[in-house]
């Protein structure tokens, strides 16, 4: 069974209550002999447009003592999960899922936003308390 983040539950909810319907979870990734896990894996239709925009989150607390080391990490996994993703699930965009406070004080630094803008993250932020997507960034 995989463990969980602090915020898992959170950022479930917060997608359910922008309108995703949760598909995995957690969501998996094989190739070529590795066995990953996502978070989660949603779906959001758009009747308009009569197709769903599918997407695989990553949810990220940052809660060690070691900011840096915590980026080093999650920056790794989204390039890994990405890299895979193409060749096993190319129709999904990937986002990694970070509280409201953690992009606020560290995601807006210069340094931190060219490594999102050159490796080209997808975020999703989210506030812990009201359990809700605060913005979607590509």
């Amino acid at each position: 069974m995989p463990r969980y983040d602090l915020f898992h539950d959170t950022v479930r909810t917060a997608l359910t209550k922008d309108g995703w319907t949760i598909t995995h979870d957690p969501f998996l990734i094989e190739y070529k002999g590795f066995r990953l896990q996502a978070d989660l894996g949603a779906a959001k239709v758009f009747a308009a447009e009569k197709e769903a925009q599918r997407i695989v989150v990553e949810v990220k607390v940052f809660g060690t003592p070691s900011f840096v080391s915590e980026l080093q990490k999650s920056v790794g996994q989204y390039l890994m999960y990405r890299t895979f993703l193409k060749h096993t699930a190319p129709e999904r965009e990937l986002f990694l899922a970070l509280p409201q406070s953690v992009f606020e004080d560290f995601f807006q630094q210069e340094a931190i936003t060219e490594i999102v803008e050159e490796h080209q993250l997808h975020l999703l932020v989210f506030d812990p308390t009201t359990e809700e997507v605060i913005k979607w960034i590509k």
